[in-house]
């Protein structure tokens, strides 16, 4: 198993980088940690990972502009090779530049049951509202304050007596085991037949009039009453692949395709020649690109009264 690299950010004792750490070493992982980074070279949690033979890098970010540090720290997470960034105790806010480059890849674990209580104090926040529970929630990070997708939640009760001290100690617990889990699902998601065909359907069913039905064994688009433009192949007739079949314009395009590229194009059994196969289980899908081969197959069967709707 080609496990997937990641990258930890820290600024403090990195608790929460050591449970991901030691998720790590069980053998159905799907993830490793290959670099250690802080803004802080006091930080603890560098020399623990320095210890268990992890590299690490440290820059203080005084006297230096956001960016700046931000494409540093950078600099060293593709050096080491990471295709994921994990935020475990990250006190710095990142630049909306750094963000978006790793848009969808970048991860957080923040001390609430987010939406509720972003930013700091979050455990006092909760007693303080007389809510029933505190707890944890890891999602993706994006350019708004601890506002990305939410990936998992842990809610942890909140009992009588309870301080922020007590109850923040019982929600690092529930933290060390759910950001294991909501990493190792991510870092699997993008060759996750389930989770491909989930975003191929929200693409297709976008279109005009677009229907699905299940077609030998496969999700298949079409238009309402209409002819099929569409269909998400999973492992068909055992091959081990998961594609987008589209209809294209004949055999020599078909060709075309296969020749400049074979890693990500073949010609789909039993479709014939009008239909391209196009591989989604790679680990990395252009989906404005995916979602342009549905609208181009969609416009090839669509009633004349459907294809002025959408412009090509």
């Amino acid at each position: 198993m080609t496990r997937a690299k990641v990258a930890v950010f820290i600024s403090g004792s990195g608790t929460n980088m050591a449970a991901l750490l030691y998720a790590s070493r069980a053998e159905d992982c799907p993830y490793e940690i290959v670099l250690v980074l802080s803004n802080d070279p006091a930080a603890k949690g560098l020399a623990l990972a320095a210890a268990e033979g992890i590299a690490t890098f440290a820059l203080p970010h005084k006297g230096m502009a956001r960016a700046d540090h931000d494409a540093a720290m950078e600099e060293q997470v593709r050096a080491a090779g990471a295709q994921w960034i994990a935020l475990a105790g990250y006190m710095r806010i990142l630049s909306p530049e750094f963000v978006g480059r790793w848009e969808g890849r970048m991860v957080n674990i923040h001390p609430s049951l987010l939406p509720l209580y972003k930013g700091l104090h979050t455990h006092e926040r909760a007693i303080t509202a007389g809510d029933a529970h505190g707890g944890c929630t890891v999602h993706l990070v994006t350019a708004a304050l601890d506002d990305g997708p939410i990936l998992g939640q842990t809610p942890v009760a909140i009992v009588p007596g309870d301080t922020a001290d007590t109850l923040a100690a019982r929600v690092l617990f529930a933290e060390h085991q759910l950001y294991a889990r909501c990493l190792a699902r991510l870092v699997t998601r993008d060759t996750s037949p389930d989770w491909l065909t989930e975003q191929v359907r929200s693409r297709a069913m976008a279109l005009p009039e677009a229907d699905e039905v299940a077609s030998h064994g496969m999700a298949c688009f079409g238009i309402a009453k209409g002819k099929k433009f569409a269909y998400v192949s999973v492992d068909h007739h055992g091959d081990g692949r998961t594609a987008l079949l589209v209809k294209i314009s004949g055999v020599d395009e078909q060709a075309q395709l296969i020749e400049n590229d074979p890693e990500r194009f073949y010609r789909p059994a039993y479709f014939g020649d009008g239909w391209i196969a196009i591989r989604l289980d790679q680990g990395t899908v252009d989906w404005d690109d995916i979602a342009a081969w549905l609208q181009r197959s969609w416009a090839a069967v669509a009633p004349r009264r459907l294809a002025a709707i959408l412009e090509f």
